[in-house]
C-alpha cells in the first residue's frame, strides 16, 4: 500500500540541524494526527556522540526536533522503541532516557539487537499523536 503524498508529509528535510538519514527512509511521516518517527541515532552533524549516555540524549534530542517540527513536543510521544547494541546497557540507557523525557512516560519497548548502523550503541524510534 502506498501512502498518498498528502499524508506522507515530512518536514525533516527542511531542518538544517538534522543529520541526513543513513538509509533509504524518511525521518518522519505524518498521517493525520499521528507522527511516525524513524529510528534516531545519537548523531550530531553526521557524527555519533561519544558514549551511551551522550548517544541516548542526542537520539532523544533528534527525535524531539522532528516532533517539534510538526508542532508537537516530547509529551506528544505515545510509544517509543529503544534498540540497544548490548542489553547490558539497559540500566544506563534508562537513566539518560528518563532524564531526557522528563516526567513524561510514553509506552516503550527496549531490546538488544546484533548491531546498529554506524556502530551506534542505541537507536530510538517513536510514535506521537499531535493536536
Amino acid at each position: 500500500m502506498m501512502i498518498p503524498p498528502a499524508i506522507a508529509q515530512s518536514v525533516a528535510a527542511t531542518i538544517p540541524c538534522m543529520s541526513k538519514p543513513v538509509g533509504p527512509y524518511t525521518p518522519s511521516i505524518r498521517a493525520g494526527e499521528t507522527l511516525y518517527v524513524s529510528g534516531q541515532l545519537g548523531l550530531v552533524d553526521g557524527t555519533l556522540a561519544n558514549g551511551l549516555d551522550a548517544q541516548v540524549r542526542q537520539a532523544v534530542a533528534n527525535l524531539a526536533t522532528l516532533v517539534e517540527a510538526e508542532g508537537g513536543t516530547l509529551s506528544n510521544v505515545v510509544k517509543a522503541t529503544v534498540l540497544l547494541d548490548s542489553i547490558d546497557d539497559y540500566a544506563a540507557m534508562n537513566v539518560a532516557y528518563t532524564e531526557s523525557f522528563g516526567d513524561h512516560r510514553p509506552t516503550r519497548a527496549a531490546f538488544a539487537v546484533d548491531a546498529l548502523p554506524l556502530g551506534a550503541l542505541v537507536e530510538i524510534e517513536a510514535i506521537a499523536v499531535l493536536d
